[in-house]
């Protein structure tokens, strides 16, 4: 009984509703930002204003460019966290996620997405991490996220 009520109260609510009630991959990834998140049912608003996702599609794990991509973004993870940065990944289009359906990927794609949620770059091939984070640093909240670092820090 109190688990319908519950799922018909959820049902009632908003996205961003459910997104700060429970926010599950939010959460998982600010206790570990190393962690690389799988996109499934992934509410990419719940990181609105607070992370900038980069997100790796792929039709298949075993796809060389997603491997490729994956040793280049987990070898240097510390430069992502340092710009909020959460990987996320999908390897599955029989499974339709959410993203994949918004983002129309075909085959291999890297996408960044802002803190602002818009998409800042989409790239069909990997791309380093000294490229992603020269992306990053040229937008122009970063440009105020680094300032406002410098005049807290002093």
């Amino acid at each position: 009984m109190k688990i319908r009520l519950v799922l018909g109260l959820v049902a009632m609510l908003p996205a961003a509703a459910i997104a700060a009630e429970d926010p599950g991959a939010l959460a998982r990834w600010q206790a570990d930002p190393s962690l690389v998140l799988e996109a499934d049912d992934l509410e990419i608003e719940a990181f609105h204003w607070l992370a900038r996702p980069v997100v790796v599609f792929a039709d298949s794990p075993a796809d060389p460019r997603y491997r490729e991509q994956m040793q280049l973004l987990t070898a240097r993870l510390d430069e992502l966290a340092d710009r909020d940065v959460v990987i996320i990944t999908d390897t599955d289009p029989q499974a339709r996620s959410p993203l994949r359906q918004k983002l129309r990927p075909r085959g291999f794609m890297l996408v960044l997405i802002g803190k602002d949620g818009g998409v800042k770059l989409r790239k069909p091939f990997p791309w380093d991490v000294r490229e992603i984070t020269r992306s990053i640093d040229k937008t122009p909240l970063r440009q105020q996220e680094i300032r406002d670092r410098a005049g807290g820090g002093g």
